[in-house]
């Protein structure tokens, strides 16, 4: 299988770093082919903005959407966002890997994020009507493949449990595990989550390489997050809200995974 790391840490000495080099070894030892977009040693543009395509009017009104639709579709566009898009059509699985800075990736991860998914590419694909409103979310350019976070955050676990002052950690990646990899349809497996960095010694990053290890051979197996299909009957289109017999009288993140 062919695996893309999607990396955003600036420290290669870092606890990230090294779990990041272990997962390169222990896949490719495993037979699998390896590409890693290690964003800050690519020294990646983060911002999107007019100059990521090559045939913008210096003179015209930047509009986001309707520059990078036209980039895409006219083989315009910056050629470090094209190789990235091409890593994503290569691999069978994508994961990102970043340190939880301020509830969210880091600056650099979202970018990459903003300026990979083109329009035409990532969103903005397939029919949009009354019964079907657009291939996304369960569907798009990347149905078919896998994908997982694996992050670190300096938090006890229990500050992101059910009751946890930082609110549950499945919550705060809804955005990134729902809105960033299965609105083009990925298939999300758990992520993989590492608690209290800052008191990882020798003893505990051995355990902690373990269970990564262990995770990553079920990279391909492991039942993903059964988060609900767009168009498969679930929601009205083109409201796009869960019909109303579907967990009845609940409301937020959580009613669009569906129960086991």
């Amino acid at each position: 299988m062919n695996v893309l790391i999607v990396y955003a840490h600036p420290e290669p000495r870092s606890l990230n770093g090294s779990l990041k080099d272990f997962s390169v070894r222990h896949l490719e030892d495993a037979g699998h082919h390896v590409q890693v977009s290690d964003l800050y040693a690519m020294k990646w543009k983060a911002s999107l903005d007019a100059q990521d395509s090559t045939a913008w009017p210096a003179d015209a009104r930047f509009d986001a959407s309707l520059a990078s639709k036209e980039a895409y579709e006219t083989g315009t566009q910056r050629h470090d966002i094209a190789l990235e898009q091409e890593k994503l059509r290569w691999a069978d699985a994508v994961i990102l890997q970043f340190p939880l800075w301020w509830f969210s990736m880091p600056a650099i991860l979202k970018g990459w994020v903003e300026r990979v998914y083109a329009y035409g590419f990532a969103y903005g694909v397939g029919e949009h009507s009354d019964n079907h409103w657009g291939d996304r979310y369960g569907e798009g350019a990347m149905a078919g493949k896998r994908a997982m976070l694996l992050v670190t955050t300096g938090g006890w676990e229990s500050h992101y449990g059910p009751r946890g002052i930082n609110g549950p950690i499945e919550d705060i990646l809804f955005p990134i595990q729902h809105g960033i990899l299965y609105y083009p349809g990925f298939d999300v497996v758990p992520p993989f989550v590492i608690y209290r960095t800052g008191r990882t010694d020798e003893e505990r990053y051995g355990h902690i390489r373990d269970a990564l290890g262990q995770r990553l051979d079920t990279l391909w197996t492991a039942a993903p997050i059964p988060f609900r299909p767009q168009n498969t009957g679930a929601y009205d289109i083109p409201a796009l809200t869960l019909r109303p017999d579907l967990a009845p009288g609940e409301e937020g993140l959580r009613v669009h995974i569906a129960k086991e």
